[in-house]
């Protein structure tokens, strides 16, 4: 890896930016095996590690009313053991032998990844493919797990100060289920959850034809796909799950809610916009008006609402990129004695600014060149390749992507910019969210 960081660095130097994203690609090769599990392979001597990624095209999307939570409890079961590995045993195994491991669940996608010496890559496919094949679903490992999550999601929602502020937000923002509600699941939906629900949904997707598996690092190719397939091939094929419709019926009007909440100590507002889906030209311009507007301190509305005005503890944000509808996210923590209301206006003057005047030329320049950065930086890590590969498969079926993203970001325009900004960040868009403390709320 550190080979890699100085070709890289040295690379940096000689060549600017923009031609530096064209001289540096992801070789990858591809393949199919008989029941349905893509491989990708990315070979790289240059540190003796291997990184497994197993990415799974299931997140919360696609739960069903009264039944949610699944994907994110799976993020769990699945340590639980399998036919041929114990209890906790594959946690055990990654890091008694000098690995690191860890699952994440969205509302797009779940991720198992795992970083190795090379001399253990037998093990990962091993471990990776016995809870495929034989995941241990039983009573008492999903009342532990559900347990487990419910103890999450006191600590990072239900306890949290504004924990509740994003669950509500997505209430607002979507219409359609599949969206509208957080993959952490609810406490009544977990409690209701059955082991036949939960033997039916592992069986539904967590299956090879319904899964990528990718893999980076210092191997042997041939070797490699052997045993591949000798650990995956095998597990039976399931039929195709259901596609979850994602289209959103559109807002008609601004929606507006103000929430308490007793662990807050500042007001908080969520100002928010509907877009476009993600790997489309509008929402690569939207990365690039996200940049400008609060991607750092020299963003138009640090400047503005934090160091020159001194209206907000912090603000930022992001354009999110779904396989569905996403929006651009604006978050604000408004200073003690600032009016909310304030806050909001300073935030559409800015927002008006880029729709009346293209934006400067060095602030289009600045976004292209931190995404680029973030990209190298990525790439550099075996285990951020592999994910990043995988994550791409299964969200936009285009692994290839992972070499033309900052191409397509690299193309986009001033009038991109300010196109954008005209056509999605209006009134009827737009969803605001404000957080009050609630001793300062009672007190009105």
């Amino acid at each position: 890896m550190q080979r890699i960081a100085i070709a890289l660095l040295t690379m940096v130097c000689a060549l600017p930016l923009h031609a530096l994203a064209s001289a540096v690609r992801v070789d990858f090769t591809e393949t199919t095996l008989k029941n349905g599990l893509r491989v990708q392979l990315v070979q790289d001597r240059s540190v003796p590690v291997i990184a497994l990624n197993m990415a799974y095209d299931v997140g919360s999307k696609d739960e069903r009313k009264g039944l949610t939570g699944f994907a994110h409890l799976f993020e769990h079961m699945m340590f639980k053991g399998s036919e041929n590995v114990g209890d906790g045993e594959h946690f055990y195994q990654i890091f008694t032998n000098g690995g690191v491991m860890n699952g994440t669940t969205s509302a797009d996608i779940t991720l198992y990844y795992q970083t190795l010496p090379a001399n253990q890559l037998e093990l990962a496919l091993f471990l990776e493919a016995d809870r495929m094949r034989s995941l241990e679903i039983t009573q008492e490992n999903l009342d532990n797990q559900r347990q487990a999550v419910q103890e999450e999601r006191r600590l990072r929602i239900d306890n949290r100060p504004y924990g509740r502020s994003y669950e509500r937000l997505i209430e607002l923002l979507y219409d359609n289920f599949a969206y509208r509600h957080s993959p952490i699941g609810s406490m009544e939906d977990l409690n209701a959850a059955s082991v036949e629900d939960v033997a039916k949904f592992f069986k539904t997707y967590y299956a090879p034809n319904n899964a990528v598996l990718t893999l980076v690092g210092d191997f042997d190719p041939k070797a490699a796909t052997q045993l591949i397939r000798k650990y995956f091939e095998d597990i039976p094929r399931q039929p195709e799950p259901p596609r979850v419709e994602l289209t959103e019926p559109p807002h008609s009007a601004e929606r507006r809610d103000t929430i308490k909440d007793p662990l807050a100590r500042m007001p908080h507002m969520f100002v928010v916009f509907r877009t476009v889906p993600g790997n489309t030209p509008d929402h690569h311009a939207m990365e690039v008006l996200s940049s400008i507007l609060q991607d750092g301190d020299s963003s138009r509305l640090y400047q503005k609402l934090s160091k020159e005005r001194e209206l907000v503890a912090g603000v930022g944000g992001t354009a999110d990129e779904r396989i569905g509808t996403g929006s651009l996210m604006i978050s604000a923590t408004v200073r003690p004695g600032v009016k909310p209301e304030d806050v909001e206006t300073a935030i559409y003057e800015e927002i008006e600014r880029l729709k009346r005047e293209p934006a400067a030329e060095w602030e289009i320049q600045k976004a292209k060149n931190a995404t680029q950065i973030g990209y190298f930086d990525d790439i550099r890590s075996a285990s951020s390749r592999a994910t990043m590969l995988g994550s791409l498969t299964v969200k936009f079926d285009d692994p290839n992507l992972i070499n033309t993203k900052v191409e397509k970001l690299n193309a986009v325009t001033a009038k991109d910019v300010q196109r954008v900004a005209k056509q999605y960040l209006i009134d009827k868009n737009r969803i605001v969210l404000l957080t009050m403390p609630a001793q300062a709320q009672a007190a009105k």
